[in-house]
């Protein structure tokens, strides 16, 4: 096939040998197949911002931090080598993540570096050594639901423990290898701990797992595994290990604000007292 722009400069650089053929092409890139030496890998070429359709990105990007003050000036005032600059931090982010989260046990492709906006890393493939399928494309059993919900369960546990959020996650980019679900997809991953929208988007990521695997074991539906998992991390609770119930309820205890509001004014009144003091002795 014709070798896209993107990627004829890898190929140049011995990077890559061929293109294989083009795998899918997304809201955020195009995948392709490509041979690197004597081993078959997978190529994510990046879509510019102006032609990427990936919604509220702003959210996504929240608490990332850029150690350069000059490219993150930049990047707030919105100039040409700032979108640059915002564009290489989308991307990397991706990369970073990947890295990490393979590090935790997370089952993610394994990264072999991002060049210019192209993302080299594992094709993942089936039992048959063709390419792996997206979860959204196979039916399974109420048995095998069951088996793999767990898996993406302990994956996302995994991620969360890490302190990375995928953001995203849904059927479409879960892919199913011989060994099981495969997460992919993961340049809007976010912070867990300074990214304010983090709790929502785990909870949103677990409940469309929920609801894709509940399809075909009903059981699944009537789970609350998000809340659960959140509340174990926020209380400095959550392990790689973690066994969850999926029963949690959120508590129903009022606050108690009159308890509050009187704490504060036995504190106001000490301090009143201490620079009444304060006043006698000086006199």
């Amino acid at each position: 096939m014709k070798i896209p722009k993107r990627i004829q400069p890898l190929i140049e650089d011995g990077l890559i040998n061929d293109v294989t053929g083009r795998l899918m092409s997304g809201k955020e890139a195009d995948i392709y197949v490509v041979s690197c030496g004597e081993e078959t890998r997978c190529a994510k070429v990046y879509k510019e911002a102006s032609k990427r359709n990936f919604k509220k990105s702003v959210q996504y990007t929240e608490g990332r931090k850029v150690k350069n003050s000059r490219r993150a000036r930049a990047m707030e005032k919105g100039s040409k080598f700032g979108r640059q600059e915002q564009e290489k931090l989308w991307q990397n982010a991706e990369v970073d993540a990947l890295y990490l989260l393979a590090a935790a046990g997370v089952r993610v492709p394994e990264p072999f570096g991002c060049i210019d906006g192209v993302l080299l890393m594992e094709l993942m493939t089936d039992g048959e050594g063709g390419v792996a399928p997206r979860l959204c494309d196979i039916t399974m059993t109420k048995e095998e639901a069951l088996e793999d919900h767990e898996i993406v369960l302990q994956n996302i546990v995994r991620m969360l423990c890490a302190g990375i959020v995928h953001g995203d996650l849904s059927e479409f980019n879960v892919l199913v290898d011989q060994y099981g679900p495969v997460i992919i997809d993961l340049p809007q991953a976010v912070n867990a701990a300074s990214n304010n929208n983090a709790k929502a988007m785990l909870e949103r990521d677990v409940d469309n797992m929920r609801r894709y695997f509940g399809e075909f074991a009903p059981s699944i539906l009537q789970s609350n595994y998000g809340k659960e998992i959140w509340d174990l991390y926020e209380n400095g609770d959550l392990t790689p290990d973690s066994v969850l119930t999926g029963q949690y309820k959120e508590s129903t205890k009022a606050a108690d604000v009159d308890g509050v509001m009187e704490q504060i004014q036995a504190a106001f009144d000490e301090e009143q007292m201490r620079q009444e003091r304060l006043k006698e002795n000086d006199s």
